[in-house]
């Protein structure tokens, strides 16, 4: 499950946006509702980002050309905070078991949680802190969001890993 698989259907696709093309495709707003559903009420256990980068020049071609793929790394913690946990769908906790501990759990990984012996690896979340999703402020190289414009509440502040700070939010 994708955040945006999960939070957009294709009517998004369309404007023949390539940032909205994806493989597996949007599906139609009942699809869309029922993976959430499904998500809710345990069925999904897990949300990636499934993070795929492209270049502008990859993506500005016409929508059959162009690679499939979006990034999901920069917005899939806000999008679930803003889509899940601040309308009361979901729990916080219920957050972090999808996005961390079921992953980490699947994959056999010592990660996903605080339990003593694991490593420190945490991120520091403001559930109440809007911001706009602006694609040319993104950390990655590439910028291929179909989200761009949106306003979000809720973001990573602080990220550790290894018991060391490697991201730190700088407003």
């Amino acid at each position: 499950m994708t955040p945006h698989h999960l939070f957009l259907n294709d009517d998004v696709v369309k404007s023949f946006d390539t940032n909205t093309k994806m493989n597996p495709p949007l599906g139609n707003e009942e699809d869309r509702a029922a993976l959430e559903d499904a998500l809710i009420n345990g069925i999904i256990d897990c949300v990636a980002t499934d993070h795929a980068p492209h270049t502008e020049t990859e993506k500005q071609v016409e929508y059959s050309f162009a690679p499939n793929g979006v990034i999901g790394l920069e917005t899939a913690l806000s999008l679930m905070l803003t889509r899940l946990v601040h309308t009361k769908k979901m729990s916080p906790m219920q957050m972090v078991q999808v996005m961390s501990s079921n992953p980490a759990n699947i994959l056999g990984i010592n990660a996903g949680s605080l339990k003593r012996e694991s490593p420190a690896d945490i991120t520091v979340i403001d559930p109440d802190r809007f911001w706009m999703v602006d694609p040319q402020a993104f950390h990655s190289k590439s910028r291929n969001t179909p989200f761009g414009g949106l306003s979000l509440r809720g973001s990573c502040v602080t990220t550790i890993v290894n018991g060391k700070i490697v991201y730190q939010l700088q407003e």
